[in-house]
Order: structure tokens, then C-alpha cells, then sequence
């Protein structure tokens, strides 16, 4: 009931939620589940008529499956291969770099192990594909973020969620194991057997579905129904029959989803059927709600490690998300083709979250301690509280960063003038660092050499990204009158009538 009542309530207002207030789905959605759950209200508790983690770990696993299918099947065609560069950038490189400075900051402040504290952020590694639904879906994104940028978000969000497992098993192995056992089990049985079958696996049923699919279309034997549905029922399908064969079924979504689009046919099909997001919102939300019901609040302030208290929980959340990926992103960014700004390598940076994924991961590594008895040296009470407390940061972080631009926006001013006194005009510093943020990145042809175009041009004005009409945005240098001749230059700083344009919010080039 407490579920169904705020899903009518939510639907009510939901225009002025995500389209006036910009506010994030999950954060409402966590928000409403705090209130009811036993920490406020006491209305509902999960423990009471569920096994907690057996639930979470399946309706986690159910929700990012039905998730990354989703990405995939909404890519343009071909994407993968078209920005494999891009991709592998931000698979490679900036996951490891963030799971390994995740870690560091988990020794530092937690004074554990490395390989306790490796094993811990393996589940914060993945960046979560429901929460970045809500920065590259909506009126915001696709007025100020470029397609090019959202596309590769989304890939990355869907990708990288089904490649937690090596990070996680390379350090748990490490834990049990000896080093040559370990490294060896970690090669054949995650490498090999649970990320390269799945892969296998989801090109395979990928490239059968599109033909099956396309068989059955063409001599008209499936309705408009079915077919709309027909990527659900797929998802089903591969969670069950590739779970079943100990291989990795988040990431073999992915790739089905890719595969089935591969040619565009099936997207372009349904492209003005709503299905497929009605169920993802309402999944969605529903998870978040539980989710807000299980938070540990009390175990934050009340348990038995004297060194987890808040105000380290805090800490180490914020730093985590500060530079787990924006300081990766950055320094390859201009190894990235699809990363054509500054601007955008520091939106992408910057909207990394954590969110189901890193609780599907952590009842994974729940249920691995468990079977495996006390010769475990991390405690799952341990990995509980970091994780959620990582989660629930990243909630409400992220969901209030777009809310927090559009209040910007709503400063409108026409110009920066005070009575009396000479406008000031743009310092050397100030017109270097808007070239630096709005100029391209500069490669090379064959696209290895890359840098940073940082020197100001002639004329001494900054180079500002375009809107798809071609005006620009920003600071702009207004010339002095003709009748000014004898008065030393000055220039007025001109503002246009939203904080957007000010501070150039239009992430990027829109091509």
C-alpha cells in the first residue's frame, strides 16, 4: 500500500518534480522510504516479512539487468565499435584508477587492510545506469547535454555495472588464497568463464533475437504488444538461463541489448513506445523506496568499530565521489574522441554514481563471506555500512546537483553595472581560463597526440561554445564607442539572461 500510495502521489506532481525542480527520481523515491521505514515512521520494516539480503540481492540484480538491457537497446547504431576508443577509455583507465584511489581512501580513514578495502569499493567501482537515467534522460539533459555525451554515459553506465566481478574476485581471491591459486582461479573463472562467456553468450542471443525477431515481423506474427515487450521478456530469459551457469548475466544484458539494435531496426521500431520506460520508472522507484528502508542509520552512529562514526562515513563518501573518476576523466579526456570539451570531460567525470549496482555487489560479496565461514578477514557489517553510506551520499549529491544549476538559472541578470564605479574588464587570467574551458581538445589525425589548445587568440577573446543556432554564449567583450576614442578601452562584462549561458552550461558542441 505504502508503495502503490506513492506511486500515485509521485505521478501527480511528477512533471513539476523532474521538469520544474529537477529533481532526481531516486532521491524523492529514497527520501519517501527513509520517512516510512523503522528509522521515522515505523510503517514498514523488510525485515519483518522478508530474508533482507537474499531480497536485495535479487530484486538488485532483476532492476539493473532490466536497466543495462535498456541501454544498450538505445544506442545508435553500431556505437560500440564507432567509440570502442572512448569506451575502453573509461572501462580501463578511469574504472581502475578509481577503484584503486577508493581503496586508498578506505585505508586512510578506516585503517583497514588494502585487500579489504579493494574488495569494499569493487562495489563502488560501477557507475549506476538507474541514476544516470536521470542526467542524460529529461528536458534538462537534452537541452544542455550533447548527444554524443549522454550516449556515452549510458554505454559506459550499462558496461561497466557487468564488470564488477573482476574487481570484486581479484580482491576476495586474494583474501582466501595464495597468490599463484589466486591469480589463477581470478583469470579462468572470472575472466575467462563469467565476463568472456557472458559476452559470447550475449552477442549470440543478441543477433538470434534481432532475426528472430525480424523473421516473425515480417510475415506478421507478432503483435505490437509482444513486440514492444519483447526486450523485457529478454531480460528474464538471459538472467535466468546465464545465472544458472555461474556466468555474468548483468553484462551479458548489455550486450544482448547492443546486439539486438546493432542495425537500428529494433530501435527505430519503438521509438515512440513508452513501455519500456514506464516499467524502468516504476522499478525504479520501488527499489529506491526499499532501499531507504533498510539504510543502517543506527549502525552508523551505534557499532561495535570505533574508527566508523558519521563524520569518517561522511569524509570518505564525499572523497570518493570527488575522485573516484573526475580526476581520471580529466587527464585522458583528451585521449577520448568522444569527449570533444573540457566541459564535457568534467560533466562526465563529475556524474559517476553509485546506486544499485553497488548494493547488487555488495549482497554478492555478503553471500560469498557467508559461505565461506570466519577465515574471512573483513566483516560483512563492515562492507554494509560503507557501501550504503557511499549510496546514499551519492544520492542525494547527484540527485541535487542539476536542482542546484537550475536555481543558477533562475538568477537572470543584463549586466554586471555598479553605480559610480568603472565596469572592470576581463582579467588575462579570466579570458585564459574561458579559452581553456570552452576551446577543443587538438589531435593529431591519426587521434594518438592529443593536448589542450590553451593559448588566447589575437584578439583576446575567449572562445565559446556555440548553441545549435550558432550564437555564442557567455562573456562577451563589448568594443568601445566610436565617440570613446580618447578614453582608455574598457570592457563591460556581459551576462546573458540565465545563469546557463553565463557560465556556459551547454556542456559541449552539439553535433
Amino acid at each position: 500500500m505504502a508503495l502503490g500510495a506513492y506511486a500515485l502521489i509521485f505521478g501527480l506532481f511528477s512533471m513539476v518534480i523532474k521538469e520544474r525542480l529537477y529533481l532526481s527520481e531516486a532521491l524523492v523515491a529514497l527520501a519517501y522510504g527513509v520517512i516510512i521505514g523503522p528509522s521515522v515512521l515505523d510503517l514498514i520494516d523488510p525485515a519483518d516479512w522478508t530474508d533482507t539480503p537474499r531480497f536485495t540481492l535479487e530484486y538488485s540484480r532483476f532492476i539493473i539487468g532490466i536497466q543495462v538491457m535498456a541501454a544498450g537497446v538505445t544506442l545508435p547504431k553500431k556505437y560500440i565499435v564507432r567509440e570502442l576508443k572512448s569506451l575502453m577509455m573509461l572501462l580501463g583507465p578511469v574504472m581502475i584508477w578509481g577503484w584503486l584511489l577508493s581503496g586508498i581512501i578506505l585505508v586512510l580513514i578506516f585503517r583497514i587492510s588494502i585487500l579489504e578495502a579493494l574488495l569494499i569499493t569493487s562495489c563502488i567501482a560501477p557507475t549506476d545506469p538507474v541514476l544516470a537515467n536521470s542526467v542524460i534522460q529529461g528536458k534538462f539533459a537534452e537541452k544542455h547535454v550533447p548527444k554524443h555525451v549522454r550516449d556515452l554515459i549510458s554505454c559506459e553506465s550499462g558496461a561497466n555495472d557487468g564488470l564488477g566481478y573482476p574487481f570484486l574476485y581479484f580482491a576476495l581471491y586474494l583474501l582466501r588464497y595464495q597468490f599463484g591459486e589466486a591469480i589463477s582461479r581470478w583469470a579462468l573463472v572470472t575472466l575467462l568463464w563469467q565476463i568472456g562467456m557472458s559476452i559470447v553468450i550475449g552477442l549470440f542471443v543478441g543477433w538470434g533475437a534481432r532475426h528472430l525477431l525480424r523473421y516473425s515481423t515480417d510475415r506478421g506474427w507478432i503483435d505490437k504488444e509482444s513486440f514492444i515487450s519483447f526486450t523485457i521478456a529478454l531480460t528474464f530469459f538471459i538472467l535466468g538461463g546465464v545465472a544458472m551457469i555461474g556466468s555474468d548475466d548483468i553484462l551479458a544484458c548489455f550486450i544482448a541489448g547492443n546486439s539486438l539494435t546493432w542495425d537500428d531496426w529494433f530501435r527505430e521500431q519503438t521509438l515512440e513506445a513508452h513501455f519500456q520506460e514506464i516499467l524502468d520508472m516504476l522499478f525504479n522507484l520501488s527499489f529506491f523506496v526499499y532501499f531507504g528502508t533498510i539504510i543502517p542509520w543506527r549502525s552508523y552512529i551505534d557499532n561495535p568499530y570505533p574508527l566508523i562514526t558519521p563524520a569518517r562515513l561522511i569524509t570518505s563518501s564525499l572523497m570518493i565521489l570527488v575522485f573516484k573518476r573526475l580526476p581520471a576523466v580529466l587527464a585522458i579526456s583528451p585521449l577520448t574522441p568522444s569527449l570533444k570539451t573540457f566541459r564535457e570531460s568534467v560533466f562526465t567525470g563529475w556524474f559517476g554514481p553509485s546506486g544499485v549496482g553497488s548494493m547488487f555487489y555488495c549482497m554478492v560479496i555478503y553471500y560469498e563471506i557467508h559461505e565461506a565461514g570466519p577465515q574471512d578477514i573483513v566483516s560483512k557489517e563492515v562492507i554494509f555500512i560503507i557501501v550504503t553510506s557511499t549510496v546514499v551520499t551519492s544520492v542525494i549529491v547527484h540527485g541535487i546537483t542539476i536542482p542546484m544549476l537550475y536555481l543558477g538559472q533562475t538568477i537572470k541578470k543584463t549586466r554586471i553595472q555598479v553605480p559610480g564605479v568603472v565596469n572592470r574588464a576581463l582579467t588575462p587570467t579570466a579570458e585564459f581560463l574561458e579559452s581553456v574551458l570552452n576551446k577543443p581538445y587538438r589531435r593529431s589525425q591519426n587521434g594518438k597526440a592529443a593536448s589542450v589548445c590553451t593559448e588566447p587568440s589575437s584578439s583576446h577573446r575567449p572562445l565559446l561554445s556555440s548553441n545549435a543556432d550558432g550564437s555564442r554564449n557567455g562573456f562577451r567583450a563589448l568594443s568601445k564607442r566610436p565617440g570613446d576614442r580618447n578614453q582608455p578601452e574598457q570592457r563591460h562584462i556581459q551576462i546573458s539572461s540565465s545563469y546557463s549561458e553565463y557560465t556556459n552550461l551547454n556542456i559541449g558542441s552539439s553535433r
